[in-house]
């Protein structure tokens, strides 16, 4: 996982405004401190899912330091949100005993998403 800056900011009677200055147009709010946390997780997620998908590059994460140095940041209270970078799929033909790919059907119907999530758990892979 890569973590990227988030900027908070909240205003008398507003909700709590987040954006990313690595990802610019990457905005979202949130009613609480917490609330506004979990909606910043899953705008980042969202943002580079849909910039994976478009074919653009995924920019590294700038360091607090210079993002904090700039006089537009300074009202601003900094968090790290952690993103999840995944590329697209990759489509392989794997074969497996019809014993195992039934018991495999019995509880799922996403054989990829299983196939993976398998995988991941027996390497501690996030």
């Amino acid at each position: 996982m890569t973590a990227y800056v988030a900027l908070l900011r909240k205003q008398p009677d507003t909700d709590y405004g987040v954006d990313f200055p690595d990802f610019p147009g990457c905005i979202t709010a949130g009613t609480t401190l917490d609330d506004a946390r979990r909606m910043a997780a899953e705008a980042i997620q969202l943002h580079i899912e849909g910039m994976i998908e478009d074919g653009e590059t995924i920019p590294a994460p700038s360091r607090l330091e210079d993002i904090m140095a700039d006089p537009h940041h300074r009202d601003a209270v900094a968090v790290l949100i952690d993103a999840s970078i995944r590329r697209p799929a990759v489509r392989i033909n794997v074969s497996l005993p019809p014993d195992l790919l039934e018991a495999i059907d019995r509880v799922t119907d996403n054989r990829s998403r299983f196939l993976a999530e398998a995988a991941r758990a027996k390497l501690h892979h996030p």
